[in-house]
This record gives structure tokens, sequence and C-alpha cells, in this order.
């Protein structure tokens, strides 16, 4: 019951995060501009985009690292592009208005490297827009207390410690850990917390930066709404949009 509680929490967690993601996106590109999708996947984010505002395919990159994803993406007509966020982009200076990543920053070696191309990429007065969980979590504190992993920290390179070790599984019961492959999907390497985040992109070069958080656990989905805007830094999920 206690699993299936924080489930619920995570669900609705995640849903409100994504859906101000995708608002935030569409802001940006209303009058206008191209933008990148960092960690585009097959390109799912093009159609939630369109619920939002009408985007031409033109108008719309992703930058994939699975080749296989990339293919699907392509056979739909997208310009999803194969390569690594780890290293520089192949892209030139100012080239976007929009530039985002979601449930991506986690996943990188490298995410400051690549927070800095993203500011470079962008046009002056473009954005970027993150999604990426926080590991500073009342949450994650009770687990270290209890000498577990963080549920959304680091993650190690084994499946099997990796199911061993989480107290409470509260993704979606069909996610596959994929820890030991030699290119992980879902394996979380650094994971920022809500203040330095903030603090990075502003040293950076961003002159607007503003953060929100999502689901404050383990307390009960009524007074996620209040909690969230009084102490977004102990939230489970974080979103900043930062302008350049």
């Amino acid at each position: 019951m206690l699993r299936s509680y924080f489930r619920m929490l995570y669900q609705g967690t995640m849903e409100k995060s994504y859906t101000l993601a995708f608002k935030e996106i569409a802001n940006a590109l209303f009058d206008g501009g191209h933008c990148l999708d960092c960690g585009a996947n097959e390109g799912g984010s093009f159609d939630r985009l369109n619920e939002y505002i009408k985007l031409d395919k033109s108008r719309y990159n992703g930058f994939e690292w699975n080749a296989e994803s990339v293919n699907r993406a392509q056979l739909k007509g997208l310009n999803v592009f194969h390569g690594d966020l780890n290293r520089k982009l192949p892209f030139e200076d100012g080239q976007f208005r929009c530039v985002f990543g979601l449930s991506v920053l986690e996943h990188l070696l490298n995410g400051c490297a690549f927070m800095r191309e993203c500011h470079r990429v962008l046009e002056k007065g473009g954005q970027l827009i993150l999604l990426t969980p926080n590991i500073s979590t009342y949450f994650t504190i009770a687990l270290l207390l209890m000498g577990k992993m963080p549920s959304s920290g680091p993650n190690p390179d084994s499946n099997a410690l990796l199911a061993k070790q989480e107290i409470y599984k509260v993704s979606d019961h069909n996610l596959i850990h994929d820890s030991e492959s030699e290119t992980p999907i879902h394996r979380h390497l650094v994971v920022f917390s809500y203040r330095v985040l903030r603090q990075y992109l502003t040293m950076i070069g961003f002159t607007e930066v503003h953060g929100y958080g999502f689901g404050l656990y383990p307390f009960p989905a009524f007074m996620q709404p209040v909690l969230e805007r009084t102490d977004p830094y102990h939230c489970h999920q974080m979103v900043f949009v930062a302008q350049k």
C-alpha cells in the first residue's frame, strides 16, 4: 500500500512538471524560431508540443544518442540527429530560439558542459528549459539515513543491486532497468540540487533563471500545490526556465 501511495504521488508529480515544461517551450516558440530537443528519443516531444502550438517539422530539431530511437524518429520525418550530449553540440552559435532537455540532465556524465553548450547555441533572448530530479529531497535524506541508495540519485551499474537497494520503486511497472547496458537510457549519473542548479545557470551567463518544484514527499497530494510554491528546494522534480 505504501508503494502504491508513493507511486500515485510520483505520477502526479511527473504529469504536472511535464505539463509546465511543455507550456514554457510552447511560449518560447509562439512567435517563431527553431528548437532543439536534447534527448529526443523518438521525437515524442514534437507531438506533445503540438497540443499547445502549431509547430512545423522544419522548426523542430532533436539530438539523441540511441541509434534505434533516432532511426524511428527519422522515419516519422523528424530532424533528429544521432550524437552524444556529453560532447560539443554540432550546431552554430545562436541557432535556436529554445533548447530543452526533459529528464535528460541526470543521465549525462558532463552535465555542466552540456548546459554551457546550450547557452552557446541559443540566440540572444532564447530560453533553456530543463526538467530534472532534485537530489536534495526529504525522501532522499530519509533513504540515506536508512543506509539506502537515493531513489533518484546516482545509480550503480548493476540491475540486481539497484533493485535490491530501492526501498520504493515509484516509476512505471513496465520500466526495465538498463544500468548494465553500454548505452543506458534510465541510469542516473549526476543529480543536481535545486539551489546548485539555479546558481550554475546564473554563473554561465543566463540573465533570468526561474525554478519550479514539484512533489514534496511524503506529504499528501492535497498539500502539494502549497508546499511546492513555498519549498521548491526539496521537491522531487524541478523545472528551470533560463533566458540568455
